[in-house]
């Protein structure tokens, strides 16, 4: 729960860096550019130049990280006594195809889409930089602060890893990011203390057997009913084998198996996600879910293959940056801003930051006030109202000022 919003948070008239009307309308053109050429994970071509020109534009000197696609950008000369608060965004899109009809900023690119609000992510980090940028020119930004633009966080297990691994996070003390959520209002911000995404890993099972006639399945590895088991009893074991309150769940997508009605085949296959809303349980659950499958195996003879992919850990929210973000948005538009946030089941590689640094993650709203269809991420027709572009600018650079000022 998000506790009461301090009363020395600063008023919005004492901070700086209000987002100008005009680069407020070259950000919507910008993200809707991105929308129309969304772009895969680590495909990001266009989309790092896109970023690479604008920036350099400000005076700003980003680096291309070294995968090729995604950026790295220090606003201000980074300080070994003060580290760097930094604003992360990913930069992705998704393979499906955008089935919006009227929108004319709709995608381009036949089966890709923007719909998990990755474009909205990145005008936001952008366009806080640029605000941040315009600060340090004059002399009011007080603390350097670092911009991520990470490429393929849709990919397992995430982008955040190589761009770790190239660097992004030396003199970083603090992370923070945003993620579009349909059901919260534009012009409010979702928060919570502690785990606010899943742990989220990937499972692929293959079984084999000698197959045979389906009338004397006794002489042979009754493949099909082996698979059916696995798909229903594995679950269940793993279930009651782990404290209840970690929500360990294994789910599955896809199960394979045979060609013809009256042979049993020789070879199934089954793939499925594992959840996980605790980091302990998360750490154990390969070998809890290795056993379950090897032991449904065994009872019907069939040899398995198992490919446990690991995802990522659960975003675990740090209470003082959390708290960062609360007075931030209370500074830039007042407590009734704020709502609480629910646990979400869905995985986020901002997670593998946090394993780092501490950080936190806000859920940014993106649906129109007063439209209450229910929409959600990952589909087609996802789109968001742009006035949480806006919202998303207040909160970050609010949140880099106050940063500076309560750290000294």
């Amino acid at each position: 729960m998000i506790v009461e919003t301090k009363a020395e948070s600063a008023p919005a008239a004492t901070l700086p860096g209000a987002l100008p009307e005009g680069l407020r309308v070259e950000l919507i053109a910008f993200r809707r550019d991105l929308h129309m050429h969304p772009e895969l994970g680590n495909q990001e071509f266009r989309t790092t130049a896109a970023l690479k020109t604008r920036l350099e534009r400000a005076g700003l000197k980003p680096r291309v990280l070294e995968t090729g696609t995604g950026l790295v950008c220090d606003i201000g000369a980074p300080d070994s006594a003060r580290p760097m608060l930094a604003l992360r965004a990913d930069i992705d899109a998704l393979p499906i195809p955008d089935v919006k009809v009227s929108c004319p900023y709709r995608s381009t690119v036949p089966d890709r889409a923007h719909a998990c609000g990755h474009d909205v992510h990145t005008t936001v980090v952008l366009g806080a930089g640029l605000v941040l940028a315009e600060l340090a020119r004059e002399g009011r930004l007080p603390a350097p602060v670092r911009l991520i633009f990470q490429p393929a966080e849709e990919v397992l297990p995430g982008g955040a890893a190589d761009a770790i691994e190239s660097g992004v996070l030396d003199g970083v003390g603090r992370i923070i990011a945003v993620h579009c959520d349909p059901r919260v209002d534009a012009g409010r911000i979702g928060l919570r203390h502690g785990p606010i995404t899943s742990a989220c890993d990937r499972l692929e099972i293959s079984l084999d057997g000698p197959g045979g006639h389906t009338a004397r399945p006794h002489l042979t590895t009754d493949l099909v009913t082996a698979a059916a088991k696995v798909v229903t009893e594995v679950p269940a074991l793993v279930s009651r084998r782990i404290d209840a309150r970690s929500g360990l769940a294994v789910t599955w997508g896809r199960i394979e198996a045979g060609h013809a009605c009256n042979v049993i085949p020789q070879h199934a296959e089954l793939s499925g996600t594992v959840r996980c809303l605790d980091l302990a349980a998360w750490r154990q659950a390969p070998d809890l879910v290795h056993a379950a499958i090897q032991e449904i195996a065994d009872q019907y003879r069939a040899k398995s293959e198992i490919n446990y992919i690991r995802g990522v850990p659960p975003v675990v929210n740090d209470s003082a940056v959390t708290d960062l973000l609360q007075d931030a948005m209370t500074a830039r538009r007042g407590a009734q801003a704020i709502e609480d946030t629910e646990q979400s089941l869905g995985g986020e590689d901002f997670s593998w930051y946090l394993e780092h640094v501490p950080g936190a993650m806000a859920r940014l709203g993106v649906r129109t006030p007063g439209e209450y269809t229910v929409r959600d991420l990952h589909q087609g027709d996802f789109d968001a109202d742009e006035s949480a572009i806006t919202v998303g600018v207040e909160l970050f650079t609010a949140a880099a000022l106050l940063d500076a000022e309560t750290r000294g």
